[in-house]
């Protein structure tokens, strides 16, 4: 596939950086589309171009900040805490997210010429959102396929994978001290191991302490 274009969609997170990773080892040129949503960091926004930027790669940034408007949410209103509860979508969920995201990518891959569209979305260490699954993937790439008569192909490389070998893959693309070091998570808008307390935060630290310990057993005294 190294004679074919791929656009990453790309937030400047673990997951993210890692799928551009994985997508530079594959692909003859690769373009990365941010989403501009309102969020309430614009670190976000920062960190993802300034990865792009030291890795070359084209970076779209894109205005989405009408979803903010529609779907109240924690990551876009700082009067909404936080949480997740149990048989309830965390107020993190923002819905339609992922549905606009990967149009937008779709209309913006076909006017580049590629067909690749990756995206981070992962079923196993999921926090619940029902646009991560892999059938609401598969269902959205046959309609952008009949919405744009174009061969679009979404990939989804951390789809099965737990945090702890979301981390692993980073490492085996020799990725892993700059996805640790360079990537924004946290809720609270701290770069690379972040606050430690929210959600995300505390989803990335056990999946890292998972890895390390496997990997510590592999290796000899």
């Amino acid at each position: 596939m190294k004679h074919e274009k791929a656009i990453v969609v790309f937030s400047g997170g673990q997951d993210s950086t890692t799928c551009l990773f994985w997508a530079m080892q594959r692909f003859g040129e690769v373009e990365a589309v941010t989403f501009n949503y309102g969020q309430r960091h614009s670190l976000e926004l920062e960190c993802a171009a300034q990865i792009a930027k030291e890795q070359n790669i084209k970076h779209h940034v894109l205005d989405m900040s009408l979803l903010s408007q529609l779907a109240p949410n924690a990551l876009t209103r700082s009067d909404i805490e936080i949480e997740v509860k149990e048989g309830q979508l965390p107020t993190t969920f923002v819905d339609g997210r992922n549905l606009l995201f990967l149009s937008f990518a779709a209309v913006l891959a076909k006017q580049a010429g590629a067909r690749h569209i990756i995206t981070g979305v992962c079923e196993t260490d999921f926090s619940g959102y029902p646009d991560c699954r892999d059938v609401f993937i598969k269902s959205l790439n046959v309609t952008l396929n009949l919405a744009m008569d174009y061969p679009f192909v979404i990939e989804t490389p951390l789809m099965w994978l737990s945090k702890a070998q979301t981390w692993q893959l980073a490492d085996e693309l020799g990725a892993f001290d700059y996805v640790r070091e360079k990537t924004l998570t946290c809720y609270n808008g701290i770069i690379s191991d972040g606050c430690g307390e929210c959600p995300s935060c505390r989803l990335r630290a056990k999946g890292l302490q998972e890895y390390l310990a496997v990997k510590s057993e592999g290796t000899p005294s």
